[in-house]
């Protein structure tokens, strides 16, 4: 008989953010977009910042905005360890949008304040909670 949902851990330094049954877990590794389903294969990945989508066992979607981490999938259990990771309807808007600009800002203009290297790295996590911001729009809007 096929297994119809895996366990998820969504753990930050923080807190633990989810834990349930799950039907499908989507992030982004570091080659790239990955999908896990019940049955999936072993693996440890590093993941890059971005969104995590699940589908729960009921069938609901939740995201997440993680910085960065690590997924393990085990036959019966996935982790996702991120040394920071926000509920998608916690991510501030308005923040994150002066984030992008205050990033865009310090790559065109050389900064005391952050390098070039700092300013695309955090450039690149405004951005991924934008793109969590948008989906859960979309989702509203169904």
């Amino acid at each position: 008989m096929a297994v119809s949902t895996v366990h998820l851990d969504v753990v930050s330094a923080e807190d633990r953010l989810f834990s349930g049954d799950v039907r499908s877990i989507q992030v982004t590794g570091s080659e790239g977009e990955l999908g896990v389903l019940p049955g999936h294969t072993p693996l440890l990945t590093a993941l890059q910042p971005g969104m995590v989508r699940v589908v729960t066992a009921d069938g609901e979607e939740e995201f997440f905005y993680i910085a960065g981490g690590v997924m393990e999938v085990q036959p019966e259990s996935v982790t996702v360890l991120s040394d920071t990771a926000v509920r998608g309807g916690e991510l501030d808007e308005q923040a994150t949008e002066k984030a992008i600009k205050e990033a865009r800002e310090a790559l065109a203009h050389s900064s005391p304040d952050m390098s070039y290297a700092e300013a695309a790295a955090e450039l690149a996590r405004a951005v991924a909670q934008l793109r969590v911001l948008q989906q859960l729009k979309k989702r509203k809007g169904k």
